[in-house]
């Protein structure tokens, strides 16, 4: 068979079976708001003393293109991060692993499934930069060339290097789980302000467009202060200057088309780590024993099931004291199964941020201690409501009496549970400093963290969503303290406990409804 339909035939799979998630449409979405926020200044990049380009058909094709390769990496890698683990689960890899397709092949296969489905984002935006031309531009005169050619040579080559990362990290067993999840946002931050510093070409485009728009700047006022910013807030741009586009030249679009090259080097470099869907180099699992049931005769299942007679199933009544509720008991189990394998080195790392909490000033032990506490167990809160879905345990854990009252709340206290022992040592400060204030905000962030884990297991089914906004979150709020999204409180001028108790209230309605829908109630 040709190679080539068989690779065009597995990436229309992918493709198509991606598009049909909610999680798709939820991206999509999102980027189309990053297209307006782009185009409306709630988004915007400064260029020198407070600079910005007019809006013509160069400067949004530009600017929406570069905040697309930029932003669209995050949150596409977290979209398209699940192709191999899905032909695992659904034993498909096995299928294909009697086939004589090579890893290079498949590997390749699946970065172009990948890229397909960021490629129709991009293409998406692309139309939505045009119709921003039509409704918001300062110059009306469209200039297709202009305005196409940034997402083609600019977010295009991104969209591909976010393809194969997520196929390396897929391959790669240390990050194919949720460690790898969390782990690529501070790849990606880290890549993003590297990008914003060093004068080669960069996969963004960042570094492309600050040359370009700065030199025709340059021609303007000679005597603009030399910096660019890609911002969400901050200073607004007060002056204006026209900016004709990117003269594009041989050697900018073979940097360009380098990373192309690039993208295909790290998806043969993942091939080298590929199990090929081997289940004797999948070290973490275990064979499953096969052991014969003995019936009350000594005589084995297999021998005495055709033999015995059928009779009415009868179901035994409940006895009066198993219907007592004890929620108590239900929360210690559902806490011992989420601290279940956790290594020394887990324990050793929560008890240093504890001890360190306690013995610092308590202004560091509030911003920074409590910040480092509350990350350490993410992928911890990342099994809430989702773990019965990941091993498949739901018939049996829904199928007890009144298990929606029961399991979901002793899930979240348990939630609660962890997040207040991982951040007891600020707690404790704050209590003996008899900051009321800051305790109100300490106790919001306990509760707030395990609600929104839940809410987003329950509805997802899955850890990546929470372990994806969650790192966000936290990295944007509590990390850099900015006011508002704080959940923590780690500073009094950021602390906004009263809202949070009440998005709490909210996500635990979300989870319960989620649940119940699940479950199919009425």
């Amino acid at each position: 068979m040709n190679r080539a339909y068989v690779l065009y035939e597995m990436g229309k799979a992918d493709f198509l079976e991606r598009v049909r998630r909610y999680s798709f449409l939820l991206t999509l979405a999102g980027a189309l708001y990053l297209g307006y926020s782009v185009a409306t200044e709630k988004m915007w990049v400064v260029i020198g003393n407070r600079y910005r380009g007019v809006y013509n058909s160069a400067w949004i094709g530009a600017i929406m293109a570069v905040s697309c390769s930029a932003f669209l990496s995050l949150i596409g890698f977290y979209v398209v991060k699940n192709s191999v683990q899905r032909d695992t689960e659904t034993r498909v890899g096995q299928i294909l692993a009697a086939t004589p397709m090579r890893k290079s092949f498949y590997a390749l296969a699946k970065t172009l499934s990948n890229f397909a489905v960021l490629a129709f984002m991009v293409v998406v935006l692309m139309f939505a930069a045009l119709a921003m031309q039509l409704l918001h531009a300062e110059n009306r005169e469209l200039s297709i060339g202009k305005l196409c050619s940034p997402f083609l040579l600019i977010a295009l080559p991104a969209m591909a290097v976010t393809s194969a990362i997520a196929v390396l990290f897929e391959m790669l067993p240390l990050l194919n789980g949720g460690f790898g999840n969390v782990a690529y946002f501070f790849v990606w931050s880290s890549g993003l302000a590297v990008s914003a510093q060093i004068k080669a070409s960069d996969p963004t485009g960042i570094q492309l467009l600050f040359r370009s728009a700065g030199a025709a700047l340059s021609k303007i006022d000679p005597s603009h202060q030399n910096s660019f910013s890609l911002t969400i807030g901050g200073q607004r741009a007060v002056r204006t200057f026209v900016w004709d586009g990117f003269d594009w030249t041989a050697s900018m679009v073979a940097g360009r088309l380098m990373w192309v090259l690039i993208a295909i080097g790290i998806a043969l470099l993942a091939s080298l780590f590929f199990h090929r869907f081997d289940p004797a180099r999948e070290f973490w699992r275990k064979k499953k024993a096969d052991v014969s049931v003995k019936s009350p005769a000594g005589e084995t299942e297999s021998t005495n099931q055709n033999a015995r007679e059928t009779r009415p199933a009868q179901l035994t009544p409940l006895a009066g004291r198993a219907a007592k509720l004890r929620f108590f008991q239900i929360a210690t189990s559902e806490l011992r199964l989420m601290l279940k394998g956790q290594r020394w080195w887990w324990y050793a790392g929560a008890a240093g941020i504890l001890i360190g909490s306690l013995v610092s000033p308590l202004t560091d032990s509030r911003g920074g201690w409590l910040v480092a506490a509350w990350i350490w167990p993410v992928l911890i809160w990342s099994q809430m409501g989702s773990r019965e879905n990941r091993y498949t345990t739901q018939a049996l854990i829904f199928s007890c009496e009144r298990a929606l009252q029961r399991q979901l709340p002793a899930v979240w206290a348990a939630g609660v549970i962890l997040s207040t022992l991982t951040g007891a040592g600020v707690g404790v400060r704050l209590l003996i400093a008899a900051d009321w204030q800051g305790v109100l905000a300490w106790l919001a962030g306990a509760l707030f963290i395990p609600s929104l884990a839940l809410a987003m297991g329950v509805w997802s089914g899955g850890s990546k969503a929470f372990e994806a906004l969650y790192t966000v979150w936290w990295y944007v709020g509590p990390l850099h303290h900015v006011p508002g999204i704080d959940f923590a409180g780690t500073t009094a001028a950021s602390s906004n406990a009263a809202a949070y108790m009440l998005v709490t209230t909210a996500l635990l309605a979300t989870a319960y409804v989620g649940r119940r829908t699940r479950l199919g109630y009425a």
